[in-house]
């Protein structure tokens, strides 16, 4: 009987975690699961050039089922996982497998209070998501609301604009992302979103929903209230990992693995994508979350490989982090680990009179980098970042300790 990879995640992780096991010589069975009804898609699309119409929800998808060698089994959610019997869990049948790929990503996080279900307000995660955006946008003209002043929220305030819709943007911060870009940048972002014209309602607080058939009334914590033709709620994400409680792996904003993408504890079970929970010796020994594009892309790839080499025959997966945000025509391009710094310098452009690069640095060495609109200049520094920072050649030995014998806490 041949052996059975099964990859718990349709999304982008899984399918290029697919794509690399046939690219190896697996000739084993490989059966992809996935939630929702649709191949891999352009995630980023959906609050950029889906939602503005630039694209069409065809021109989104990223491949044709039948052009990878895998069984592919859509609208069919894992939900739960016996890792002791090696079999994943379906609605109604338990499935064998002798290696898993855990590529399962995030889950909008819910608003407390805000009336979720009700179709003029909603969140931005998926195909479905960004159609129901569009059906409540043609119902109504009026301003649309923008809960959450991180990418997702930015990203949609700036599509809206572009569609020439009124909007209003509420976040908790004094600027937009200042958190992950740092203050400077942040009041820059702010300043252009309100140069142009997004309403920034910065540490406003919703005391009351009024939703109806037509609109949504929202009433402030200062007694204000707004008419809005439907909300936006981008508040953050979260690991879906519910389908996991009770399999006894460990937990802790996803699932912890270690440095080769192996679900801690376990040779058979590795996690790739948003989900994962991993510490980039390339940086840091701490485990931490990626949630961007080009991760899932990398980790998945590497989370294959491993999976078939083994954890004492895997390399360490060791990035330099890269994503890029569009906002009001403006690329942000961030490299690195900008959160580790504890000092900025402007980092001059190698092409003469374009934009300096923002570096973010600790202990004299650089450890991220931002740049608006200075893509050559983010390739460059990039290159000096990774060099700055070179991959380890394997994980310390107390780390491999850890991961062979899964001794970390909660586990």
């Amino acid at each position: 009987m041949s052996e059975r990879i099964v990859i718990a995640g349709a999304g982008l992780a899984g399918l290029r975690a697919a794509e690399r096991l046939r690219e190896l010589g697996f000739d084993g069975e490989v059966v992809v699961l996935g939630a929702e009804p649709d191949i891999a898609y352009h995630r980023p699309a959906l609050s950029k050039q889906l939602l503005t119409g630039a694209v069409s929800r065809a021109d989104t998808l990223l491949a044709d089922p039948l052009e990878v060698d895998a069984e592919w089994r859509f609208g069919t959610p894992v939900t739960a996982l016996s890792p002791n019997r090696q079999v994943v869990h379906l609605r109604d049948e338990e499935l064998h497998y002798d290696g898993l790929i855990i590529a399962t990503g995030v889950e909008p996080r819910r608003m407390p209070g805000a009336p979720h279900g009700h179709p003029r307000v909603v969140v931005v995660r998926t195909l479905a998501d960004t159609i129901a955006l569009q059906r409540a946008l043609a119902g109504n003209p009026g301003p649309v609301a923008v809960i959450g002043d991180g990418f997702i929220g930015c990203e949609v305030a700036s599509s809206l604009r572009e569609m020439n819709r009124e909007v209003v943007l509420f976040g908790r911060a004094r600027s937009l992302l200042a958190d992950v870009l740092g203050p400077d940048i942040g009041d820059w972002l702010t300043a252009l979103h309100t140069a142009r014209g997004v309403r920034l309602e910065l540490g406003t607080t919703i005391r009351r929903w009024r939703p109806a058939p037509t609109h949504v009334g929202l009433e402030f914590a200062d007694g204000r209230a707004l008419e809005v033709a439907c909300v936006v709620v981008a508040v953050g994400s979260v690991p879906a990992v519910s389908w996991l409680r009770g399999a006894k792996l460990p937990l802790d904003d996803g699932v912890v693995c270690g440095p080769t993408c192996h679900v801690v504890g376990s040779s058979t079970i590795v996690a790739a994508g948003d989900v994962a929970r991993w510490p980039n010796l390339r940086f840091d020994p701490t485990p931490h979350r990626e949630e961007h594009w080009l991760n899932a892309v990398e980790m998945s790839r590497a989370a294959a490989q491993n999976l078939l080499a083994g954890p004492q025959g895997s390399p360490a997966y060791t990035p330099v982090p890269r994503y890029w945000s569009e906002q009001h025509g403006v690329r942000i391009q961030v490299a690195g680990r900008p959160s580790l710094a504890t000092d900025t310098v402007l980092l001059e452009s190698p092409i003469p009179g374009t934009r300096p690069i923002t570096g973010f640095v600790r202990q004299g060495r650089l450890v991220g980098l931002i740049g608006l609109d200075s893509p050559a200049a983010v390739l460059h520094w990039t290159a000096e970042l990774a060099r700055q920072h070179p991959a380890p050649a394997e994980p310390p030995p107390e780390l491999r300790l850890r991961h062979h014998t899964g001794a970390v806490a909660g586990y």
